[in-house]
């Protein structure tokens, strides 16, 4: 008998809910830390980006909408789908230059993570949110609200730093664009597929791989986004990215000093938020 042939997987772009091919149909080789050929993976395009930022628009009032509560179960679905598919993810970390330990460990980190945020749901209003004194016969109340749309360029920290920035995007109601990590974006893909199947509704995040000194200056200046986070952005990029940005005042996130497995706290969190305050008279 003839030895059997493995079935490749085909890695594409996560838009809408759906696994597209790139428009343009171009893909890119990707390699292990040895230099090995491992997979194809999509190279996304201008158009690709307008659809992203359009599927995440559509989902935006939905999402949204729902209660924080029930924000906080989807994304602790997503951490028992990722804890599911653990093997897989380390697998995969470790083609990218981890150790076995190393790889392991990350995967745990990046479930602790979406539980992490998970739990912030139904907190972040009262925490990020006041009831402000007044000298008059009137309450006033600030409460947080989504900004909307945010592009958000992922780190080279493949699955905990893609983690890292995408749950505190959504959990406070606002749908993402992601630009993967150029050299090892496989695991985005594989954690699109874990969202695909949990119960986050398509277009919430939307992931692009290919080359982020292509897609992201579009994002930066798409009138429709409606923030910014530059965390996987080369240094020398950031300011023409940031002039692009304030094309319609968007809200932009850099960098910090931070590394991945610290206490994340709730800086990433409020950086996408607005603030509505509302007056009520007394006794109305």
């Amino acid at each position: 008998m003839s030895e059997r042939l493995a079935v490749r997987k085909t890695y594409k772009l996560f838009i809408g809910g759906a696994f597209p091919r790139s428009e343009s149909g171009r893909s890119y080789a990707v390699t292990d830390a040895k230099g090995r050929f491992v997979a194809n993976a999509s190279q996304a395009s201008r158009k690709d980006a307008r659809d992203a930022v359009s599927a995440a628009r559509k989902a935006f009032p939905g999402w949204s909408g729902r209660t924080a509560y029930n924000r906080g179960q989807i994304l602790y679905r997503v951490a028992e789908m990722l804890e599911g598919r653990r093997d897989q993810f380390a697998d995969e970390l470790r083609r990218a230059g981890a150790s076995k330990s190393g790889a392991a460990g990350e995967v745990d980190a990046a479930v602790d993570r979406w539980v992490w945020y998970a739990g912030w749901a139904d907190k972040l209003s009262a925490v990020a949110g006041a009831s402000n004194p007044v000298s008059g016969p009137f309450f006033n109340f600030s409460t947080p609200e989504p900004a909307g749309v945010v592009a958000v360029v992922a780190p080279d920290s493949p699955l905990l730093g893609l983690v890292s920035v995408v749950a505190p995007v959504i959990v406070s109601g606002n749908t993402c664009v992601v630009v993967a990590s150029e050299s090892a974006p496989l695991p985005s893909i594989t954690l699109a597929e874990v969202l695909a199947t949990s119960d986050l509704p398509g277009g919430v995040v939307n992931v692009l791989t290919g080359r982020r000194s292509e897609i992201a200056p579009w994002l930066a200046s798409h009138m429709d986004v409606n923030g910014l986070d530059l965390t996987g952005a080369a240094a020398g990029h950031v300011p023409d990215l940031e002039d692009e940005a304030a094309g319609n005042l968007k809200r932009v996130l850099r960098q910090d000093d931070r590394e991945w497995t610290d206490d994340p706290g709730t800086a990433r969190m409020t950086a996408f938020l607005e603030t509505k305050t509302v007056w009520h008279p007394v006794g109305v």
